[in-house]
C-alpha cells in the first residue's frame, strides 16, 4: 500500500502517516433513544437516529432544525466537529455510514439508538466524514460487520481500522474540497426537486380539473372551452407481439416490456412518434413518450400513436400525470393489475384547439428537458466525488 494517494494538491508532499482509527477519535455516549421519544413540542433537546443517518435526514448537519425534537431527559449532548455513525445497517455498504456536526448546536443534540458518537482528536472531522465514504473503508467494514438480516459493527472493531492520514493542513483542504463539491451537488439536487414541484404544480393549473371545461392558469391569447374528447377518436391503440423471451442481452432496439424496464431485441415494429404504457403488472400505470426512434414492445404493451389534430407532447403530459389515476377506475383486477385496450381507447382526454395544445406540450417538454439535464449534472457530480474520493485518500 502506498503512504500517499495519487492525486494531491499543490504544495502537500509528506508522506501520509498510518495509525489506527482508535487513536484518532474519542469514543462518546450514545442512548438507545427510540422514535417514541419524539415530539412535535420545542423541548431543547434533539437526537439523530440511525434511520435518519441512512435516510440522509442526518448528514451534514448545519442547522438544529434538521433534527427532531425529542423529550427532555438526562443526556450527554455531542458538540460541533462530532461525528455519529449508523453501527446498524441492512447491508454491508450501510455500516458505519457518518454523519457529522458542522454547526455550534443551540440545542442539545444526542446520539441516539443504533449509533457510535465519536470526537475527532487533532483530526478534521470532514476529512474523517469523507474517508468513511471511500471504497476502503466500506471492504473494511464488510469484514468486521456482524449478523444475517442487519449488520452491525462495534466501537472496538470500528477502532481497529488502519487509516492514513496526512498533516492537519492537508486534511483540511481535502474536507473543505469535498464539502463544495457535496454543496454543489445538494444546491444542484434542489434544484431538480424544485422544477419537479413547479411541474406538478404547473399541471395541475394549466390542465382542466374534474368537472371544469377550461384551465386555471392559461398563456396569453387563449379562450374558450376545452373539448372533451375521447382517446380513440384522435389516435391508434395497439398492442405488441413479442414476449419477454425476445429480449436479448445486446440487442439493438429498445424492447418495452410489461415492468418499468426497457430490454433490447434485434427487431422493431415501429419507428416514428408514440406513447407506451404497460398494461398489466407491475409497470401499470408507466409511460413513456417515444420520437423519431425504433422500438418494440410486449404484447401486453400498448402503443398510442398516429395523433389527428392532438399534438403528441401535449397528449404524453396529460395521459402521463392522469393515466394511474384513471386506470384505477377501468382496471380489470385479475390476479394482477390489468388495463384493457378498450379501457384506454375510451378514456377521456381534455383538449384545447391545437395551437394551445402546441404551447402546453412544448411548455412541459422544456420543463422535462431542464429536470433531465439537472439530474444528469447531478449524477455526474456524484461520479466525480467517487472518482476523487478513491484518488485523494490512500
Amino acid at each position: 500500500m502506498t503512504n500517499m494517494p495519487e492525486i494531491r494538491f499543490k504544495g502537500f508532499t509528506d508522506a501520509w502517516t498510518q495509525r489506527k482509527l482508535g487513536e484518532v477519535v474519542e469514543k462518546l455516549k450514545s442512548y438507545s433513544l427510540s422514535r417514541d421519544v419524539e415530539t412535535n413540542d420545542a423541548t431543547g433537546y434533539r437526537y439523530i437516529h440511525y434511520g435518519d443517518i441512512h435516510k440522509q435526514v442526518a448528514d451534514m448537519v448545519t442547522r438544529d432544525e434538521q433534527l427532531p425534537n425529542i423529550k427532555i431527559g438526562n443526556y450527554i449532548p455531542i458538540a460541533q466537529g462530532d461525528l455519529v455513525l449508523a453501527d446498524a445497517s441492512e447491508d454491508y455498504t450501510g455500516i458505519a455510514e457518518p454523519c457529522v456536526v458542522l454547526h455550534t448546536p443551540k440545542d442539545k443534540i444526542i446520539a441516539g439508538l443504533h449509533t457510535i458518537a465519536i470526537r475527532p482528536i487533532d483530526t478534521n472531522p470532514l476529512f474523517l466524514y469523507h474517508l468513511f465514504h471511500t471504497d476502503g473503508f466500506k471492504k473494511f467494514g464488510s469484514h468486521v460487520g456482524t449478523g444475517l438480516k442487519v449488520f452491525g459493527i462495534t466501537f472496538t472493531n470500528l477502532a481497529q481500522y488502519d487509516m492514513k492520514a496526512p498533516t492537519l493542513p492537508e486534511q483540511t483542504a481535502i474536507g473543505s474540497f469535498f464539502r463544495t463539491l457535496d454543496d454543489i451537488i445538494h444546491a444542484t439536487q434542489r434544484k431538480v426537486a424544485l422544477l419537479k414541484q413547479l411541474k406538478t404544480a404547473y399541471l395541475q393549473q394549466m390542465f382542466p380539473q374534474d368537472g371544469e371545461r377550461v384551465p386555471r392558469v392559461r398563456f396569453a391569447g387563449f379562450a374558450g372551452d376545452w373539448e372533451i374528447r375521447t382517446i380513440e377518436s384522435f389516435a391508434d391503440v395497439k398492442t405488441g407481439g413479442k414476449d419477454t423471451q425476445d429480449a436479448i442481452s445486446d440487442g439493438e432496439y429498445d424492447f418495452y416490456v410489461r415492468s418499468p424496464k426497457i430490454e433490447k431485441i434485434n427487431s422493431y415494429s415501429f419507428d416514428g412518434e408514440a406513447v407506451l404504457t404497460v398494461g398489466d403488472g407491475v409497470g401499470v400505470g408507466k409511460v413513456f413518450h417515444y420520437v423519431n426512434g425504433k422500438f418494440d414492445y410486449h404484447q401486453r404493451v400498448y402503443k398510442i400513436s398516429d395523433f389527428n389534430d392532438v399534438y403528441g407532447l401535449f397528449f404524453y403530459q396529460y395521459f402521463a400525470t392522469n393515466f394511474i389515476k384513471e386506470s384505477q377506475k377501468y382496471n380489470a383486477k385479475t390476479s394482477v393489475d390489468s388495463v384493457r385496450r378498450e379501457m384506454i381507447t375510451k378514456m377521456l382526454i381534455p383538449c384545447p384547439a391545437i395551437e394551445e395544445q402546441i404551447t402546453i406540450g412544448d411548455f412541459f417538454h422544456n420543463l422535462d428537458t431542464q429536470i433531465t439535464t439537472q439530474s444528469e449534472k447531478a449524477e455526474k457530480l456524484k461520479q466525480l466525488k467517487s472518482a476523487y474520493l478513491q484518488k485523494m485518500f490512500t
